[in-house]
């Protein structure tokens, strides 16, 4: 659980109280590779924090699937229009290897938000947080480079490259493989 711990830790200090309160609602799931944590036009009911592993979220675009988002140890999985509206999502998200996950329901979350002011600013800190990753995804695309944001990923996610098959990472930043593949040699 030290990723887990250590996410949860990170996005609000939490009193030690409130935090067993949220630790004790957490479950452990352990899901094979491939398997889909959220899908698209569903209503999904819980959030998770990846203990081990990797995902990543993609649309279903007219001949392919575009990834737009990865997640590793200490991210968090959410759909945010289940999460925050209680709408279907429009993301697929994957896992790209076997992972231990920790679920949490978003009603017994919500829940806890309602009779507790420490985790109520725990939870809009958490919302804070992907606002911004996704502003910063988004500027990116718009912005830089595919080479660049190849860079980014490299310093961001070192390991993803090994972890994750090439074809998904090119599909993340918008080139073909062969184009991957020429900006992998221009790196090295």
């Amino acid at each position: 659980m030290q990723n887990t711990l250590e996410t949860i830790k990170r996005i609000y200090p939490l009193k030690e109280p409130h935090l067993q309160l949220l630790l004790k609602e957490l479950k452990l799931v352990e899901l094979p590779k491939n398997h889909l944590v959220i899908e698209a036009e569903k209503v999904e009911r819980s959030l998770y924090f990846i203990e081990t592993g990797i995902a990543r979220a993609y649309l279903d675009g007219k001949d392919n699937r575009i990834t737009f988002w990865f997640g590793h140890e200490g991210d968090t999985i959410f759909s945010y229009h289940s999460y925050i509206h209680n709408t279907p999502g429009y993301e697929n998200i994957e896992l790209l290897e076997n992972c231990r996950l920790y679920e949490l329901k978003t009603d017994v979350l919500k829940e806890l938000y309602d009779t507790h002011a420490e985790l109520a600013n725990w939870g809009r800190k958490l919302a804070e947080l992907a606002l911004i990753k996704t502003e910063e995804c988004y500027i990116a695309r718009l912005f830089k480079t595919a080479k660049e944001r190849y860079i980014e990923l490299l310093k961001t996610y070192p390991s993803l490259i090994q972890r994750v098959p090439l074809g998904v990472i090119a599909s993340y930043l918008g080139v073909t493989q062969v184009t991957l593949s020429r900006i992998r040699a221009e790196i090295k």
